[in-house]
């Protein structure tokens, strides 16, 4: 049985995995790095397969997309964020699929690694949400029973939901 070589640490390939339209996805940029090959030569393997990558494997940002993406991540490199050409968003059954159309054994091992950090991140998605179904069941269990078991659990909630708190306007914004 052969052994897979680590390219890169779980960790860095967690970073560059992001979410676009619903889906976590890494970019054309991304994988080329890993795979050691130019983005063009990526995206040309790609344009010449794309009966392989449905649109649920792969698709290519908006403008406004990509435009929101930069805006949001200050971690993108310089170069990619000022480029002409939109990239191409890959989900993991995306980069699976490339490991095919570039043919290398490197391209077979970056694809295990980020198939790896994909499912890692799927089950810290699912431990999270048992957490908060937990919680949820406990909370029901003893409600009414003191003031200070409400905060908290209204200050564990908080933490597991940042989105759902408003967050206090900055600076002068007119009232619609």
């Amino acid at each position: 049985m052969k052994s897979t070589v680590l390219i890169t640490t779980p960790d860095a390939i967690e970073s560059k995995i992001f979410v676009v339209r619903g889906y976590r996805i890494m970019f054309d940029f991304d994988l080329a790095n890993l795979y050691e090959v130019e983005t063009r030569v990526l995206k040309q393997s790609v344009r010449r397969n794309l009966g392989r990558f449905p649109e649920d494997f792969m698709f290519q940002l908006s403008k406004e997309e990509w435009k929101e993406v930069v805006t949001n991540c200050d971690k993108l490199p310089n170069t990619v964020k000022y480029s002409p050409s939109l990239p191409f968003a890959f989900t993991e059954h995306g980069v699976v699929m490339l490991s095919s159309v570039l043919h290398s054994e490197r391209a077979v091992e970056v694809s295990i690694q980020v198939t790896r950090a994909f499912v890692k991140l799927r089950k810290l998605i699912a431990s999270h949400e048992e957490i908060a179904r937990k919680l949820q069941e406990l909370e029901k269990t003893v409600r009414g029973n003191s003031a200070d078991i409400k905060l908290i659990f209204a200050t564990i909630n908080s933490m597991l939901n940042p989105k759902a708190k408003k967050k206090p306007r900055i600076g002068f914004k007119p009232e619609k």
